[in-house]
């Protein structure tokens, strides 16, 4: 049996690929045969970022600014990427926030919209730049990062945990609006230890995690399998569908 794994002649495209689980994931892509464009607000990190997956991986990358909260600028992220590489196939909607706050009536406009257009506007606006070029060329494979927060909101992270299940439900209607040859599907993330992680009270989140199925919280390298799977043709049956990576988180 070939592998099916292999991403070999495929563009990935992965917001908020400079770090955490969006490096994780550009990295891992570009090992198995993909170029890989990655972009954030912080366009340094990314172009620094998209060399180092080259060095490592002999495939060609681009790193770019680009802020997924902004409307208009979305077209123009995906205008270079098309022009760079000829070609999107895997669009990883990865980019995302999630503010402290004192309390739900602290919570401003401004931090509300922020959080939205972030976690949902821009993975919306993004999805439907990119899907129609996919649908036209005859396939490709959209990936939403939502959150186990979508399925078990709390009082600490409200605006978050709304807008992840927007994108939960944004995945469903997006998988018909282009079938059948665009393939769209969200991992449901649990907690993962990335450089967010490097401010939490450890201890605290220690005797949390001992509520966890796997009793601690992930690398950054395990969301990787659940990425490979819906951006290869190996999910080719695979569609609309929620892919819970917590660590059986409750």
């Amino acid at each position: 049996m070939a592998n099916t794994f292999d991403m070999t002649g495929k563009v990935a495209l992965v917001t908020g690929g400079s770090r955490g689980l969006g490096l994780a994931m550009a990295r891992a892509f570009a090992t198995f045969g993909a170029d890989v464009a990655i972009a954030s607000r912080d366009g340094a990190a990314c172009a620094s970022a998209a060399e180092e997956i080259a060095a490592d991986s002999g495939r060609a990358t681009l790193g770019l600014g680009a802020h997924v909260g902004r409307w208009d600028e979305l077209p123009a992220l995906v205008d270079t990427v098309w022009r760079h590489f000829g070609r999107i196939d895997v669009l990883v909607n990865n980019a995302g926030m999630s503010p402290l706050y004192d309390s739900i009536g602290s919570v401003t406009e401004a931090l509300f919209d922020k959080v939205i257009d972030v976690n949902l506007k821009g993975p919306f606006r993004l999805s439907a730049l990119v899907g129609e070029r996919m649908h036209a060329a005859g396939s490709g494979s959209i990936i939403n990062i939502s959150s186990a927060a979508s399925l078990r909101a709390r009082a600490h992270n409200l605006p978050y945990a709304m807008a992840k299940a927007g994108l939960n439900a944004m995945t469903v209607g997006l998988a018909h609006t282009f079938a059948p040859v665009v393939r769209v599907n969200t991992i449901v993330a649990g907690t993962f230890l990335t450089d967010i992680s490097k401010s939490w009270d450890m201890a605290a989140f220690a005797r949390r995690a001992e509520t966890f199925a796997a009793r601690r919280g992930g690398q950054p390298e395990e969301i990787v399998g659940a990425a490979l799977y819906l951006g290869s043709d190996a999910s080719s049956y695979t569609t609309g569908s929620m892919l819970t990576v917590d660590g059986g988180q409750p």
